[in-house]
């Protein structure tokens, strides 16, 4: 019961700073899994897989909401999704492949590495310049499986790949923000589904579990998150969110910088 009220815990900060601060729920949701893992017991070499496998199975609840939203107000390009779509579900279940076969301490470093990256980004502003048209089908599907192969590596969404690509291809922002919400969809899924099978028969994981995918987990954080998103969106609009998101950046450095030094 201690571990289901902390994944409710994980799911409702996860679903407040993805509204407030418009990033992936992964970015909060993989580090906090990995520690309660970690005290759980759950084996160390298998960690990383289930906090990855995990916080995507939750992706698909939470970006199911969001894409709504966003469609409702007309910012989802659905034909750059559909094209999008067939590199992302390969690239993302390729990914997973991948992860599976790597091991927690290169997994744990290559996420810490992508959270120092984000961090840094947020800190400084960083966004790119509009340059040119999105590209045909074959670029599309060449984008789509590289989001998806980074997306399933660190257990997130896209967003924090697929907004830039889409804005630097000339897509307004609201835009490139929804259609980055209905592409979560399919990364999700597909990053479920390879974590599922590559799970599968795997010795040493906690019970209760399918696959890389721990359900008590995944079921309190999607019961909260669910609640708090809306939440985040609220406050957005009454607090400092430039600010935050530097202080967001910070924790995140914090968090990239003790798990390169070596603490799960």
């Amino acid at each position: 019961m201690t571990f289901f009220l902390l994944y409710m815990l994980v799911g409702a900060i996860a679903g407040i700073l993805a509204g407030l601060l418009g990033i992936g729920g992964g970015l909060v949701i993989v580090p906090m899994l990995t520690f309660s893992f970690v005290a759980q017991g759950v084996p160390v070499e298998h960690v990383l897989h289930m906090a990855l496998g995990t916080s995507l199975a939750s992706i698909i609840f939470t970006s199911i909401s969001s894409l709504r939203a966003h469609h409702s107000r007309g910012a989802v390009l659905w034909p750059a999704v559909m094209r999008i779509t067939p590199g992302i579900l390969v690239g993302t279940f390729f990914g997973s492949w991948v992860a599976a076969q790597l091991s927690t301490n290169f997994l744990k470093i290559f996420f810490a590495v992508f959270l120092i990256w984000v961090a840094t980004q947020m800190l400084l502003g960083i966004k790119p310049k509009a340059a040119r048209e999105l590209p045909g089908n074959t670029g599309m599907f060449g984008a789509g499986g590289t989001i998806g192969i980074f997306s399933s590596l660190v257990g997130i969404g896209g967003g924090t790949l697929s907004v830039p690509f889409l804005v630097f291809h000339n897509t307004a922002m609201h835009q490139a923000i929804g259609t980055s919400a209905a592409i979560g969809l399919p990364i999700a899924i597909a990053g479920a589904c390879g974590y599922i099978l590559n799970g599968l028969g795997t010795e040493g994981l906690p019970s209760g579990s399918i696959g890389f995918i721990h359900l008590t987990g995944l079921l309190g954080i999607v019961a909260a998150s669910v609640f708090t998103a809306p939440l985040g969106a609220k406050l957005a609009h009454n607090l400092p969110v430039t600010k935050l998101k530097k202080i967001f950046a910070m924790l995140l450095y914090i968090v990239g910088f003790r798990m390169l030094l070596g603490g799960l």
